[in-house]
């Protein structure tokens, strides 16, 4: 079977240190990222690397990353850009946004806040996947919709929490995608259940196997890929590294 191709991600940042830490983690978490020292020629790496987000610092050497951000903006590139800034400059984060900049964050910062917040705005930006953007989506005998956000099996709906909803919507718009924990957690994030971690997504899994599966124990649908997390599987039938 083969590989989706991996999601573009380019970070400038003059940290060569942050630079290695942040391409190693995301690498980790599926992507392919790409890095640059500072913004010159930055219109010439995202043409010819056809990033799908830029992660752009505000202060570059010899630039400055929210006029980095205007100028793309100017020529009329919709490319999604992430602004990080210095912790509790509300300027910063006020001339990040009004430059065009699609979300900031703070520094210093967890990678896996910067994941969440990449995952975030590529939902946006990209919308839902060919699986759940049509409407409806039927597997076996159940039917997920994502505008009423309901599950039904047979015509009944199947009570899921927030948090599990969220997790099988991610699941859905990745269909065929191994996803680690930290991603899962990064797509299906519930702002009303506080935090969560690892062993959460896990016991979301569980429940959701019991919903979903004919046996939790061989699962059909949501697959143990081991080494990294789960995935969907649209038809149902195991992948490479795939176990239940």
């Amino acid at each position: 079977m083969e590989k989706p191709a991996k999601i573009k991600l380019l970070v400038v940042d003059d940290d060569p240190a942050l630079r290695e830490l942040l391409a190693d983690y995301l690498n980790r978490q599926g992507y392919d990222t790409l890095l640059a020292p500072d913004a010159t020629d930055l219109e010439a790496r995202i043409t010819r690397f056809a990033p799908a987000l830029l992660v752009l610092d505000r202060m570059l050497p010899g630039g400055d990353g929210a006029e980095a951000c205007r100028r793309l903006r100017d020529r009329g590139e919709d490319l999604p850009i992430i602004l990080l800034t210095a912790r509790d400059e509300t300027v910063d984060r006020i001339i990040g946004l009004e430059s065009g900049a699609d979300d900031y964050l703070g520094k210093p910062f967890d990678p896996r806040e910067l994941l969440a917040r990449i995952e975030a705005v590529l939902r946006r930006k990209s919308g839902p996947s060919a699986l759940v953007k049509d409407g409806p989506v039927s597997f076996g005998p159940f039917l997920f919709d994502s505008q009423t956000r309901t599950l039904r099996k047979d015509g009944e709906v199947v009570r899921l929490t927030g948090g599990e909803f969220n997790l099988l919507e991610a699941l859905l718009r990745n269909a065929g995608k191994p996803l680690s924990r930290e991603r899962l957690l990064a797509l299906a994030r519930d702002d009303e259940a506080g935090d969560r971690n690892d062993r959460a997504i896990d016991i979301a899994i569980l429940r959701l196997r019991r919903v979903i599966e004919d046996d939790p124990k061989q699962p059909r649908w949501i697959q143990t890929v081991w080494g990294i997390g789960y995935r969907f599987a649209p038809l149902g039938q195991p992948d490479d590294g795939a176990a239940g």
